[in-house]
Parts: structure tokens; sequence; C-alpha cells
């Protein structure tokens, strides 16, 4: 398969909690996907002795120790955040009563698809984060997700980004939110190349369609192919999800 199916994603914007003044929020959205966001500003503001306390509830142990090899506070904040939204997301979407703490979030070592988060539950999940806020995504096979500030983007960018012929009104930064689902849906990210992504359509209930180059498809022909897309520009942010 080459690209999703044709189907509804049957989600709207206004369902998808996109808001950095909201420390958590956790949806439940059509398609069987759970989505949370935490809010990486509301983090960053908080005294040490209370993100330590947030560490110590919600992290696994040796999670801890992957927060501390981070130099940058942003870098590191970001992490804690993006960590923290996928834990929710997956004790939501699963109804485990077990603490997030016990959700221990995990990344694959090495190879093409290295640092493509899992779990220890047969889940697919995906992490993102962009302008203050994480979210993450959780569903009943793999998944990609992808959140981007909008910002201007460089000239020679937009060309390539404007070069799929998708209609007008997807801007270049929901373009590359797209493409960057669809490849971390894989657990590529970038290092496959976002031009082996070739957006097809986007329909105005933000379902999007996708063909892959070859270099995708080789790579990715024994692995699950996702069947839906859906973006939409949200709050100043371009959201993409593929399951």
């Amino acid at each position: 398969m080459t690209e999703p199916l044709t189907g509804r994603a049957g989600i709207s914007a206004d369902l998808v909690p996109l808001d950095p003044a909201r420390p958590l929020s956790v949806v439940h959205l059509p398609g069987g996907l759970t989505v949370a966001a935490v809010s990486a500003d509301w983090l960053g503001r908080q005294p040490a002795e209370r993100v330590a306390a947030l560490m110590a509830r919600h992290l696994a142990a040796g999670e801890g120790d992957r927060a501390a090899t981070f130099r940058s506070a942003r870098r590191r904040t970001e992490w804690l955040a993006g960590r923290l939204a996928a834990k929710h997301a997956v004790r939501a979407h699963t109804g485990a009563r077990r603490a997030t703490r016990a959700i221990r979030v995990a990344a694959v070592e090495s190879g093409p698809r290295a640092g493509k988060p899992f779990v220890d539950a047969p889940v697919g999940i995906g992490i993102s984060h962009s302008g203050g806020l994480a979210v993450a995504v959780c569903g009943p096979r793999p998944v990609g997700i992808d959140l981007e500030l909008d910002r201007v983007l460089s000239p020679a960018l937009v060309r390539v980004l404007r070069s799929d012929g998708v209609l007008a009104e997807m801007s270049p930064t929901l373009r590359w939110a797209c493409k960057e689902a669809v490849l971390k849906s894989f657990g590529f990210g970038l290092r496959i190349g976002f031009r082996e992504v070739a957006l097809t359509g986007w329909r105005p209930d933000g379902t999007f369609t996708w063909s892959a180059g070859p270099r995708l498809r080789d790579a990715a022909h024994a692995l699950p192919w996702p069947r839906h897309g859906w973006a939409a520009e949200i709050r100043g942010y371009a959201f993409a999800l593929v399951w």
C-alpha cells in the first residue's frame, strides 16, 4: 500500500487540545485514537522541587536518568513534557488503572528507526513538541504525529513543499507536518527525507492522502502502513496525525 485509505477520519479541529495555557489535556478522538497534550511552557515555569516531584511521580526507574542527560534546560523540559503526554495518552487509551510511573516509554536505540517511541503495551504511540507544547497519540496500530508552530519557512523550502501541487489552501507548515507525521509513523523521521512523501490530496474535513517514493517503499516494505491521515491548523499550530 502506498497511500492511506480514503475513508473520512471524522476528526474536527475543535476536538484537538492544543492550548499551552493548560498543563494537561487528554481527549479520545474518532478512529480509536487518544491524544494528550502537556504544556512545556507551564512545566518550564515550575520550581525545581515541583519538577522533581513530578518526575518522581510519573517517571519509571531509569527514565529520570535519561532526562538528566540533556544539557539544555529547554530540551530537558520538552523531553519530559513529551514523556508525560505519552504516559497519559497510553493510560487513558488502555483504561489501565496502573500509575503513569508504571508505564515505561522507551525508544528504538539504533538502526533506521532509532528514536521511535514505544511502550510495554500492545499499542502504538507517537510524540511531538513545538511552540511550548508537547503532544502524544496512542492507538491500536502504529501511529504518527507531528506538531509545528506556524512560522516563516525559507523560500527554497516553501518551493519544495508546494511542488506536490496539493490544494493551495494547505500552508507550507501544514504540508511539512503531514510529511513528518507519515515518516514518524514508520519510525524514520527525516532520515528518509520528506521528499519521499508526496501529498496527493487534502479534503475540507482535514483528511489527507499521500504516496511514497522509492526509498520509503523499500525501507518500509515489511512494516505496517498507515491507513488514514488527518491534518489541520489549530491555534497557530500545524497538526497532523496518521494511523
